[in-house]
């Protein structure tokens, strides 16, 4: 693979590079994935470099810049010397995001007390084993069995589809039902995420995302779609279903984990942002880990 001597926008020609230098090392936080970097470059302003082996991904916010711990087969302390001369040269701070508590270990061991981490409660992923979310068996998972016993009853002739070409732009009309629905055209972030949803499920293939969906007589009620992570990890990085049909969210869940992930240990179901609703419905399902995500700045 050619060098990306300068940091430029990820294309999905990259997929294969970007999978490739993610799975070099085992990252369980749901950013280090190939879907994930392209599908939200436009959202992010995302940007990136292939250096000595290794990728790093740039993320301009604003007036904020910051970079990933480089990913790949190459030399860690080689690519980041790479990354301080690019950033003495911009005349910018060097500040590494979504840094996993591993990745600062070395860093650290590698720059003994330059740079201070910290943690966000917020941004950290929710981690489940797959083998409890399949069976939702005992007393944690009642209520959600209940759910999906309830839907079951009440949708007699429902059933499980993968995703698929054939039914790609039905998906897409489910998703922007869901979106009138909930109100995204009058919010600027939820009418991005959908935006990168749809995209997601259109460049399925391409970006090598798996997706499936609950179907009933009245259509499509539940969709979701997300990729592998590491040898061991899918990560979901959408899920939608009909608010007004009761388990359909507990129902999709399981049904994917059944047909799709149990040749995988664990699936990353990613952050809450801090929302109330949002960390409550995650905590209900008893993560058994979490993955950290950091800032990392020179002192």
């Amino acid at each position: 693979m050619q060098e990306i001597e300068e940091f430029r926008k990820p294309l999905i020609e990259d997929v294969e590079l970007i999978r490739n230098c993610f799975m070099a090392q085992r990252h369980m936080a749901c950013d280090y994935s190939s879907g994930n970097i392209i599908l939200w470059s436009k959202i992010y302003n995302t940007e990136i470099a292939y250096i000595k082996d290794m990728l790093i991904v740039k993320f301009n916010r604003g007036k904020d810049t910051f970079f990933t711990y480089p990913a790949g087969t190459g030399s860690h302390m080689e690519a980041i010397q790479w990354l301080e001369k690019y950033c003495h040269t911009k005349s910018i701070d060097l500040k590494f995001g979504i840094m996993e508590p591993e990745m600062y270990a070395e860093l650290n061991e590698m720059y003994p007390g330059r740079f201070s981490i910290e943690y966000s409660r917020d941004n950290a992923d929710y981690i489940y084993p797959v083998e409890k979310l399949a069976a939702l068996s005992g007393k944690a998972y009642h209520g959600k069995k209940n759910h999906v016993n309830k839907f079951m009853k009440t949708h007699e002739d429902w059933f499980y589809e993968k995703m698929s070409h054939e039914n790609t732009e039905e998906c897409i009309r489910m998703v922007q039902q869901w979106c009138i629905e909930n109100g995204c055209c009058d919010d600027k972030d939820k009418a991005a995420e959908i935006c990168v949803c749809i995209e997601g499920i259109r460049r399925r293939e391409e970006l090598g995302l798996t997706g499936g969906l609950i179907r009933t007589g009245d259509g499509i009620v539940a969709l979701t779609l997300g990729e592998p992570l590491n040898q061991d990890t899918f990560v979901i990085h959408f899920e939608k279903a009909f608010s007004g049909i009761q388990g359909a969210y507990p129902m999709i869940n399981q049904q994917f984990i059944l047909h799709e992930l149990m040749d995988y240990k664990y699936v990353n179901r990613e952050e809450d942002m801090g929302l109330d609703g949002l960390r409550k419905a995650k905590e209900s399902y008893k993560p058994v880990m979490m993955a950290e995500k950091g800032f990392a700045v020179s002192g």
